[in-house]
């Protein structure tokens, strides 16, 4: 017993310093990445290529289903995103209540009977119907086969080389898609796929589908989410971008060449990791076609979105997650340590592997290990420090990290009272919702292996604004079978 308590415990202190080492490079590198981009932000001729005829045109998909509170005040919203050309279709995947008849009765749609171009399989389209109020927008109506079958079914229809899919329920900035853009723009013939930021909207004052104040939440789920997805994307993916492995683009905001992903047979629909399997089997379609690409992580383009507020919401939220990135690591094993794919094989894989899959299981075995060790006196009061220093000091301290990086270089919160909270929640994280979540990845790799599926069911809320401006989510909830996937994703 007492050799078994000190191997582990040992064993968690290497994954817990292997891991704060790893998380403290990629901040190291974050910090400077993001230093550059706002270097050139300063520069970045938004309002030229606002102008400019050469900015491609987009096409941004809107999968929903069932979410007849939000849909109408998030399609009206999209109207007025500054952007040159570019149109909208809301792929209405199957959904059981009034979504389809609000879109119409809102901007007065019209049934245009003309044959689409099934480039990618996808669930019956049953019709398409465009807007006698705004030209730009078209709405598909099909039989219901999930998000990636409906993405796959609003690129069959898209009149644009690029495309932007975006979540029904969240909003995107005005300027979000045209610097999200950017980089399609300055590298034309590379640029395959491009990411914006993902926030979150609770605790915002939310006005005609815009995001009017940005402020902290005040209930404490979605607080610690705000930090952990500050950390992800800020700390994560802005480092993975910068040395060419990105390896996820959210489901809720990303910008990808429609012709590169039909050549990589679209969106997969069997699996609930459609945003990162798309991304791996873009880098597979590029490495083997040996054509130079680029994947690109932009941490200023914004899009806002609601976070689970309940318990059992994000339980059931993070399972989904953690069954995702092993299907698509499960799927994408042949890239795993192989030099053909750069970082992304060599080190990127390896890390998901070790520290998202593995890393649960070795950090609950190491805090139980504790727990026996300290109630037993088998370990000693220098070995608990150097344990509760690893486990929880530098968590807290690479959280921090993340909070330091946004106001340093974005600054997106100015209440000095939204700041002291996301500090309190990042001190407050590693006391036991971190364990919890590190219980539900367990949970969910054996639920991944004893082969459950499906997305679960998560409750949202209406959009609305209080006579305060405070607490700007409230309302009626929106109830969804096949939402899309807003998450930080493998890098925290």
């Amino acid at each position: 017993m007492t050799i078994l308590v000190e191997i582990i415990s040992w064993l968690a202190i290497v994954y817990f310093a292997a891991l704060n080492l790893t998380y403290a490079a990629l901040i190291v590198l974050s910090f400077v990445e993001s230093g550059h981009h706002e270097r050139r932000a300063r520069y970045g001729g938004y309002d030229i290529l606002f102008r400019s005829p050469f900015t491609p045109p987009v096409s941004v998909l809107v999968p929903a289903f069932n979410e007849e509170p939000t849909i109408v005040d998030s399609v009206r919203a999209l109207r007025f995103i500054e952007y040159g050309e570019y149109e909208v279709i809301v792929i209405d995947d199957g959904s059981t209540d009034g979504t389809f008849t609000a879109l119409r009765d809102a901007f007065d749609l019209e049934d245009q009977s003309t044959p689409i171009r099934r480039r990618l399989e996808t669930e019956t389209v049953t019709g398409v119907y465009v807007s006698r109020t705004w030209s730009g927008l078209r709405v598909l109506r099909k039989a219901n086969g999930g998000k990636a079958d409906a993405l796959n079914a609003g690129i069959n229809v898209a009149r644009f080389p690029v495309f932007c899919a975006v979540d029904a329920d969240a909003i995107l900035e005005k300027d979000a898609l045209l610097r999200v853009v950017k980089p399609f723009m300055e590298h034309p013939a590379e640029t395959v796929a491009a990411a914006g930021i993902v926030r979150v909207l609770n605790g915002c004052r939310v006005s005609a589908g815009a995001v009017e104040s940005v402020h902290a939440p005040h209930r404490f789920l979605p607080l610690v989410q705000s930090v952990e997805y500050l950390r992800a994307f800020l700390a994560g993916r802005t480092a993975w971008s910068r040395l060419g492995a990105l390896f996820i683009i959210s489901g809720a905001f990303g910008v990808f060449r429609k012709e590169a992903v039909v050549e990589a047979g679209g969106y997969r629909t069997d699996t609930v990791g459609e945003d990162m399997d798309l991304v791996l089997r873009l880098h597979q379609t590029m490495r083997w076609a040996r054509r130079p690409y680029r994947m690109v992580f932009v941490p200023d383009p914004v899009v806002w979105t609601q976070v689970p507020e309940r318990l059992h919401d994000l339980g059931r939220q993070r399972n989904r997650w953690q069954r995702g990135l092993l299907e698509c690591l499960v799927h994408g094993k042949g890239m795993l340590g192989n030099p053909r794919y750069g970082v992304l094989g060599c080190l990127a894989l390896p890390y998901n592997w070790l520290f998202e899959v593995l890393g649960p299981f070795v950090e609950l075995a190491g805090y139980l290990a504790v727990i026996a060790g300290a109630a037993t006196g088998i370990l000693d009061l220098r070995y608990l420090g150097l344990f509760f220093l690893l486990a929880v000091g530098c968590g807290m301290a690479l959280s921090i990290s993340a909070i330091l990086l946004e106001e340093t270089r974005l600054h997106r919160y100015r209440s000095p009272g939204d700041v002291t909270r996301l500090l309190l929640a990042a001190l407050a994280e590693n006391l036991g919702y971190r364990q919890l979540t590190a219980v539900w990845r367990v949970w969910a790799t054996v639920d991944y292996l004893r082969g459950a599926g499906g997305w679960g069911h998560i409750e949202r809320r209406r959009l609305a604004t209080d006579e305060t401006g405070r607490g700007a989510i409230g309302g009626e909830a929106a109830h969804r079978q096949s939402p899309a996937a807003s998450r930080p994703g493998a890098t925290d």
